[in-house]
């Protein structure tokens, strides 16, 4: 058996995405579904933005991530590992959750998709006028 770590848990939300995260002291590595997340995030931007808050306390090298994420698409996925790396952090380290409050990843962002209207062809778009 190997010396025991201290994990830290934190749950991430964006649009319709859930992501469990799990940190510990590390080297750096970064799972996702059992993937790393240069493989799982397919375009850099959004495994950039699932970094984001590691980037913030400036700890990249020192800790391992390891989320389960489900739910939504790539884009909302990535917020909701930012966002439980986040709250994850600040449990490890209640020190940080200033730096992470005033850079916002602790809020969680309430954009979700508008419902569509009946008689309508979208959320806001109408069909066309015709005057006669």
């Amino acid at each position: 058996m190997s010396a025991e770590t201290t994990v830290f848990l934190g749950t991430g939300r964006r649009k319709t995405s859930t992501a469990r995260v799990r940190i510990t002291e590390g080297t750096g590595k970064l799972v996702a579904n059992g993937r790393e997340f240069e493989d799982y995030f397919s375009h850099e931007n959004f495994s950039k933005a699932a970094l984001r808050p590691l980037l913030t306390v400036e700890l990249r090298d020192k800790i391992d991530v390891t989320a389960n994420v489900a739910g939504g698409g790539v884009a909302g996925q990535a917020g909701a590992v930012a966002h439980g790396i986040a709250r994850a952090l600040q449990r490890m380290n209640p020190e940080l959750r200033a730096a992470l409050k005033k850079a916002g990843h602790l809020k969680r962002d309430p954009r979700e998709k508008e419902r569509k209207k009946p008689g309508q062809p979208g959320a806001r778009k109408r069909f066309q006028f015709s005057k006669r």
